[in-house]
């Protein structure tokens, strides 16, 4: 059974080749013909980069200028090829490449293109670039206006700006370096070294262009104030100069003080030593007198440097001493005291006591009663010279309310507010 299975293919197998062998030229043409059309599609395709059986779709891009782009050259997708240029025309200021995309690539619409070249001669190419890969996508007919388009600098525009930068430099300066790196065998090493900084130096500002251009513009404004306070900086450069020119003047004198100073510290060094249980004892008092200085410190303060009262006590004191001399006024006219008789507070209690209601002076005498001391705050109707029957010879007067307005007065005074308190 299987050998009859087999015979049948092996009979035709048979019949082909006899046939073949009986017309050798017809089949020697037949595979000549066929090596030739492998051999032309294999050119077509690989060489050529020709696909008759290839479908596109083509989008429209709107660019500022050619760039050097001709129609037939590639269309690439980041870097890979998925197209060709099929025509630029020249339509209202503006140039419109026509690219033909294979209908198996899919371009996001929100994309870029731009006009680019692979080296200094040419080889332009027209190439999309995308941030992602989701919808919608380029269609047939589709336009990338050119405000997302993008063409390289023209040469014509590299060479103006590259003749302005040759203009700045100076031949005297640039021949000057070429014979210092002519000088010795090393002078190609340091021209390497300095490309090699200045290579450097571009790609990391390269990396910082924002925080560059942004220093650039900042230093333009602070370069631009500099110049317009020239005439002040000239100034202020001339003063300086005389300051440093009498401090120059002065430098024996500071060349003393250096001299001195270490024999003045030393002995300053050997004082503390030898009064050491001394200062321990004075450190003592004072951290006892401190809390005392600490609570007149408002007292202190009103008294040379007053906030509620024009002058100070510092300055009265100072106005006693003009034309070399010390002036001061005494008055020779007897003045007379009046003594109410009723206990004596402290002078350094200065917490405003309130005032006794049945005070008078022990002197009858109108004559010798200073500042009215009869009239002494008392009650209405009472006979200044009668103490009421019970009465406590030494009674204060009610203290005063205190309100939202009131200003305190503890011990060393208190100080008037700057703000009128909320009711």
């Amino acid at each position: 059974m299987t050998k009859r299975i087999l015979e049948v293919p092996a009979r035709a197998v048979v019949a082909v080749v006899g046939a073949l062998r009986r017309h050798k030229t017809a089949t020697s043409s037949i595979g000549l013909l066929l090596i030739l059309a492998i051999g032309v599609w294999h050119l077509m395709i690989g060489a050529l980069d020709i696909d008759p059986l290839a479908t596109h779709y083509r989008v429209r891009v709107e660019l500022a200028r050619s760039g050097g782009l001709l129609p037939g050259q590639d269309v690439t997708l980041h870097g890979v090829k998925v197209g060709t240029v099929e025509s630029v025309e020249v339509n209202d200021h503006r140039v419109i490449a026509v690219a033909a995309i294979d209908t198996e690539t899919r371009i996001p619409a929100s994309g870029h293109a731009r006009a680019a070249s692979l080296s200094a001669a040419g080889e332009q190419y027209l190439d999309f670039t995308a941030d992602t890969d989701s919808g919608p996508f380029l269609a047939d007919g589709a336009i990338i206006g050119s405000d997302r388009t993008s063409t390289p600098v023209p040469l014509s525009d590299m060479l103006e700006s590259l003749s302005g930068t040759l203009v700045q430099i100076d031949p005297t300066t640039l021949r000057a370096i070429v014979d210092e790196l002519g000088v010795s065998e090393t002078g190609p090493e340091k021209l390497a070294a300095i490309i090699d900084g200045g290579t450097f130096l571009i790609a990391s500002l390269d990396g910082v262009l924002p925080q560059t251009v942004r220093l650039l513009r900042n230093s333009k404004v602070v370069l631009t104030t500099l110049a317009d306070s020239e005439a002040g900086m000239r100034e202020t450069a001339a003063d300086l100069a005389a300051t440093m020119g009498g401090v120059s003047s002065m430098a024996d004198g500071f060349t003393d003080l250096v001299d001195h100073t270490p024999d003045l510290l030393a002995t300053v060094d050997a004082v503390i030593a030898q009064n050491s249980p001394t200062m321990v004892q004075l450190l003592g008092n004072l951290a006892t007198v401190a809390p005392m200085a600490y609570l007149r410190v408002p007292a202190f303060e009103e008294f040379f440097f007053p906030k509620q009262r024009a002058g100070s006590t510092l300055d009265a004191m100072t106005t006693a001493f003009h034309d070399g001399r010390v002036w001061a006024l005494a008055s020779v006219y007897p003045r007379y005291q009046c003594d109410y008789n009723v206990p004596r507070r402290p002078g350094t209690s200065a917490d405003y006591p309130e005032p006794y209601l049945y005070a008078d002076c022990t002197d009858p005498d109108p004559t010798i009663l200073p500042r009215g001391a009869r009239n002494a705050p008392r009650p209405p109707g009472w006979n200044p010279s009668v103490l009421p029957p019970g009465a406590d010879p030494h009674r204060t007067a009610d203290p005063s309310p205190v309100g939202a307005l009131s200003i305190l007065t503890p011990l060393g005074g208190g100080h008037v507010p700057s703000y009128v308190p909320s009711r």
